[in-house]
């Protein structure tokens, strides 16, 4: 019996020991599973999320109305939409305005889209549109040249709003690209005080703030959310002390894209591992020719003048070439420009315009007679002596024409009197720069009381007629004929223009078209893997 017990309390001994394996099986199967199914998940996750991270320096104000940040600047455009937008050639295009209008001189319609909204899901109206143009009135802007010239906004119904100008203006349509915030986000609000993100009407919002980083999401309520696919799913911007700061973050990956205009980035974060894409400045500098003075009255004599003039040169020697040489005011992308800016330069025509001309050289000055007057090609050549780039390319002018016989005295006076021969327009020529608005209108150089003196009533009349031209293929023609009377007569020397970079990683794919106006053109299509 003993023996028959034991065989018992044996048997039930292995049962409780199988019972208590498969106990544990069945638990480390679940975890297994449990695991394998969070992998899945976390690997879906990454396979459809995709984060972009962005680094800037200087951080002031997310307020687009408020910043001075050239980078917030640029992404403002996927988080506040203007009335109009510009595109990659810089072309003007609707954005939250479904049409606008010249209804005579002074007078714009602009009619807004059905259904705008804000990220909150309230709509966005005329009074938005009005309550934004009387920010800007307030001159505390970067955008606040843009309202400079109007008079009055009047709220035609809940969409439209007419806009009266204080004096007719050439491609004003190019001067509502401005964000429009809410008006009444900001009703209790001192407007310039506020921290508050101004709610969104573009492709992202703004999910959360702090002092180092901002981070923004789709924002569903975009006009073209139900369209359009967004593939980056979350930006992060992230602040950096110097840009210095930013180039190391990016090295190391922590970043994926910086706007820079140091052309010599390469130096800090290396090539392998990165993409770039540059373009082209806005900050023109040129030599403004006096027209009416003496010698330099001769298109010839200006001509002559552009083919001594080696601008490649001037690029490799004062900035490394790290600047782009410039043919034309609006050469920097503008649609209405196509050619390829470059330098005109050859001694060989310059010469020889000036001898098919009449123009002889003879005992080292090239001079002309003609009714018993000689004239001799020599004249001043006016620079700020407080720009020590300026007076670097100044002497290689003087060396350059002084080459072919062309007698320059160079006039390195003070910032104030150089201001003054400026404003004066006391000078035969003058080494100045501007920098270009995003509207193609040339009036500076070409229309009345221009700083060259110059005078064509062709170029007149066309100007005058651009005003009322919106068809592009027409406003191609007009441009084409000024930048041929421009290269036969040469009023302005076009130099060279600043040039601008952004540094990526090649984890981030799409196309990448910067310019000026935006760094984000057709950022839908980006995508960070």
């Amino acid at each position: 019996m003993k023996s028959k017990s034991n065989i018992i309390k044996y048997f039930f001994i292995i049962f409780a020991i199988g019972i208590i394996i498969f106990a544990i099986y069945k638990i480390n199967s679940k975890k297994e599973n449990n695991i394998n199914n969070e992998t899945a998940e976390t690997q879906t996750m990454q396979e459809t999320e995709s984060i972009l991270n962005i680094g800037i320096s200087d951080f002031d104000n997310i307020n687009p109305l408020i910043t001075k940040n050239k980078d917030i600047i640029s992404l403002s455009t996927i988080l506040y939409d203007p009335l109009l937008k510009l595109t990659e050639n810089y072309e003007i295009e609707n954005c939250l305005a479904e049409e606008w209008s010249k209804t005579d001189k002074t007078t714009y319609l602009v009619k807004l889209k059905d259904g705008l909204k804000w990220e909150d899901g309230s709509s966005v109206t005329g009074e938005d549109v009005k309550y934004t143009i009387e920010r800007l009135q307030e001159g505390k802007s970067v955008y606040s040249d843009n309202a400079e010239n109007i008079k009055s906004v009047e709220i035609i119904d809940g969409n439209t709003v007419r806009i009266k100008l204080k004096k007719e203006e050439a491609f004003f349509e190019y001067n509502l690209i401005f964000p429009i915030v809410s008006s009444s986000q900001f009703k209790n609000e001192d407007f310039y005080k506020s921290r508050l993100a101004p709610k969104a009407t573009g492709m992202y919002k703004v999910t959360a703030a702090t002092g180092e980083y901002i981070e923004l999401e789709q924002n569903k309520n975009w006009r073209d959310s139900n369209n359009v696919e967004r593939k980056i799913t979350k930006v992060i911007i992230t602040f950096f002390d110097t840009m210095g700061d930013a180039y190391n973050s990016l090295k190391i990956g922590n970043i994926d894209l910086v706007c820079t205009s140091n052309t010599n980035v390469e130096k800090y974060v290396g090539t392998i591992g990165f993409g770039t894409k540059e373009y082209k400045g806005r900050e023109l500098d040129f030599i403004s020719i006096n027209c009416e003075e003496g010698v330099l009255a001769h298109k010839e004599v200006r001509q002559a003048i552009n083919y001594a003039i080696d601008k490649n040169k001037i690029n490799s020697s004062v900035f490394s070439n790290n600047y782009y040489v410039s043919s034309f005011p609006i050469d920097y992308g503008n649609y209405l420009y196509s050619k390829e800016s470059k330098s005109s330069y050859s001694q060989e025509k310059a010469k020889e315009v000036l001898e098919d001309a009449g123009w002889e050289y003879k005992y080292g000055y090239w001079r002309k007679t003609e009714d018993y007057v000689t004239e001799y090609l020599e004249f001043n050549l006016v620079v700020d002596s407080s720009n020590e780039i300026r007076v670097k390319v100044a002497e290689l002018i003087e060396e350059q024409l002084e080459d072919i016989g062309i007698n320059v005295y160079l006039y390195r006076v003070s910032n104030s009197g150089y201001k003054s021969y400026l404003e004066d327009k006391d000078y035969d020529m003058i080494i100045t720069g501007v920098n270009n608005g995003y509207s193609p209108d040339l009036t500076y150089f070409f229309g009345e009381d221009n700083i060259a003196n110059y005078e064509n009533e062709e170029i007149k009349g066309i100007l005058n007629d651009v005003k009322n031209i919106s068809d592009k293929n027409l406003l191609a023609e007009k441009y084409n004929r000024i930048i041929e009377i421009y290269e036969d007569e040469m009023p302005y020397i076009c130099l060279y223009r600043n040039r601008e970079k952004v540094v990526y990683s090649i984890r981030l794919t799409g196309e990448i078209t910067p310019n000026n106006y935006s760094v984000y053109h057709n950022f839908e299509n980006w995508y960070r893997q």
